[in-house]
């Protein structure tokens, strides 16, 4: 309102030279503000394809997880199916000493016989020199006496005695014997079996430690993957705030630059005003 009266004459011709300019700023501001959308919409797009991207990461790690969890339990049974195997070749091994111990105590029954048998035998001498006399007379009543029939039954066992003490010997001593091949062979079929085992499990466990370092790698990509997601994000959240506060910016300016135009409107109409009188 101060301005009008010193600058009357010179009003008019600024309005003429200032009119198109400001249709080219506002104009310039509308395809400012288009550009920018433009490149918002675009950086929804990149936004929600990290995030595609970051789930289905997400996906493949349970996943992997899932295959680990399954492997460690095949582990576990193949630890339970060891220990059932342990626990019957110990099975065999305590029956091995039974037999062992079952020899013997019947190599010791055998000797203590044996040494019964030859105290008899050593009384039946001194004896015998004294019934040799009256042998062709006591010949019929010996046969018959319980001490005869009791010595008879005594050498019966006693040989019985030694052919099991003899056979048991030659089986013990003999690598061919029956008992000892057959619990060699159950042995040696164990031995076999638990080799298989431990070489199973040795692959097993390389295969682990293969997919441990391999999923500490996916872990090590998936942290750097997360890191630049998160970069890329905050700057696009700062590129958004620095979009919003040049928008609220131009919107300042466009009414600023409206205030102004509305005051030269007015300008105008006192110099036309202040012309017609």
């Amino acid at each position: 309102s101060f301005l009008c009266p010193y600058s009357s004459a010179l009003l008019p011709k600024m309005a003429k030279q200032n009119s198109p300019s400001l249709i080219e700023v506002v104009k310039q501001v509308a395809e400012q503000q288009h550009s920018q959308a433009s490149e918002i919409e675009k950086s929804k797009t990149v936004l929600f394809q990290l995030q595609a991207k970051f789930q289905q990461l997400e996906k493949e790690m349970d996943s992997i997880l899932l295959e680990t969890k399954t492997t460690e339990r095949e582990i576990y049974l193949q630890d339970d199916a060891i220990e059932v195997t342990k626990y019957h070749c110990e099975n065999l091994e305590a029956q091995v000493r039974a037999l062992y111990s079952e020899n013997l105590k019947l190599r010791h029954d055998a000797e203590t016989v044996q040494e019964e048998f030859e105290m008899t035998f050593a009384r039946n001498n001194e004896y015998r020199e004294k019934i040799k006399a009256h042998k062709h007379l006591f010949w019929e009543t010996e046969s018959k006496m319980p001490v005869m029939i009791q010595l008879a039954k005594k050498k019966n066992v006693v040989k019985a005695l030694k052919t099991k003490k003899e056979e048991l010997m030659r089986d013990l001593q003999n690598p061919q014997g029956s008992v000892i091949k057959e619990v060699q062979e159950e042995i040696t079929l164990l031995k076999r079996e638990i080799t298989t085992l431990k070489e199973f499990i040795n692959k097993k466990s390389d295969f682990l430690e293969e997919e441990k370092k391999m999923h500490a790698k996916l872990r090590k990509e998936i942290e750097v993957q997360n890191k630049r997601y998160n970069a890329i994000l905050k700057r696009l959240h700062c590129q958004l705030n620095k979009l919003h506060s040049n928008k609220r910016q131009r919107h300042w300016n466009v009414q600023q630059l409206e205030k102004k135009a509305a005051e030269l409107r007015k300008c105008l109409g006192v110099v036309e005003l202040q012309s017609s009188i």
